[in-house]
């Protein structure tokens, strides 16, 4: 499983925005700066995640982006498979067309839905609010 640059940008922007204790709205173009995040493409996250109700926006002067929720009502997990699509490790364990053909035989496909859990679980567990617990990063000391 690779989580691509809209997943980990979307998972990055939330925790942005869950730091952000004073509720007010965040025009994109602040945090496409402060993020280092093309605004073009942010915008496009930004629509993913507004349309399914994880943060609210207002078009205008003084509008913006905030959290819908509390930080500690959004995993990870939630946000990673609304723009993953899922976190499948291998298309084995998907459903649907990209179903594999031999699920019904497969001797490796039980230790597939295993790892399949433990990913799911794992990223189920973890809030916005446990990530905003974990030490800051520290920039990299320049050369």
């Amino acid at each position: 499983m690779i989580v691509s640059t809209k997943g980990r940008y979307a998972l990055r922007v939330m925790v942005f925005l869950a730091k952000r204790t004073d509720r007010e709205y965040v025009p994109v173009k602040e945090i496409a700066e402060q993020e280092e995040i093309s605004q073009k493409y942010l915008e496009s996250i930004m629509t993913i995640l507004s349309k399914a109700g994880f943060l609210q926006a207002v078009q205008g002067k003084g509008g913006g982006y905030r959290l819908s929720r509390n930080p500690s009502e959004y995993t990870v997990g939630s946000i990673l498979k609304l723009t993953e699509g899922n976190l499948a490790p291998v298309s084995c364990t998907t459903h649907g067309p990209s179903a594999c053909s031999r699920t019904g035989c497969c001797d490796t496909l039980p230790m597939w839905e295993k790892l399949d859990k433990l990913i799911d679980d794992y990223f189920e567990s973890i809030t916005l609010a446990d990530l905003l617990k974990m030490p800051p990063c520290q920039p990299a000391p320049e050369e």
